[in-house]
């Protein structure tokens, strides 16, 4: 019998301040066009949902979720890129549609650029449909670049 030592265990939990430093290590190697660490502290403080994947001492993901007036919004969503492909992220998604859902939020939305495609096909996985397109939304290297804007309803 073999059994994984709990500091090399994935860990969700809240985001604190402290953790922005290896959040943004993360958010430099996803993204193109990352978030500032102010962007960051900004969402700590004003108290959208936010939580890590730590194992060991170490960041593998997060995800920043705002709610109020009755809908969600994702705002942020990313695991390390060699942690990808072991069902973090997924598992990160349904925690935040499940925090949603406590709210009693009716909807959760968020945005992804079409050429994501491996984020396209996990939202459409969990129950995310297309409802929108925001034109020229994210900067890229050629200029600009669509989002697709995905929504989830958690009640009718």
């Amino acid at each position: 019998m073999s059994a994984v030592p709990t500091s090399l265990t994935p860990r969700l939990r809240p985001m604190l301040e402290t953790d922005v430093a290896g959040v943004m290590a993360v958010e430099r190697t996803v993204y193109p066009f990352p978030w500032t660490a102010g962007i960051f502290r900004d969402c700590l403080r004003v108290g959208y949902c936010c939580y890590v994947w730590e194992q060991g001492a170490e960041i593998h993901g997060y995800g920043v979720m705002s709610a109020g007036g009755g809908e969600a919004h994702i705002l942020n969503l990313a695991v390390r890129s060699e942690s990808q492909g072991q069902g973090l992220g997924r598992r990160m998604l349904e925690h935040l549609i499940d925090i949603a859902s406590r709210y009693g939020v009716d909807a959760v939305f968020l945005e992804v650029r079409p050429s994501n495609k491996r984020a396209v096909a996990l939202y459409h996985h969990v129950g995310f449909e297309q409802v929108g397109v925001r034109h020229n939304y994210y900067p890229d290297q050629q200029g600009r670049e669509d989002a697709l804007i995905m929504a989830r309803q958690l009640r009718m």
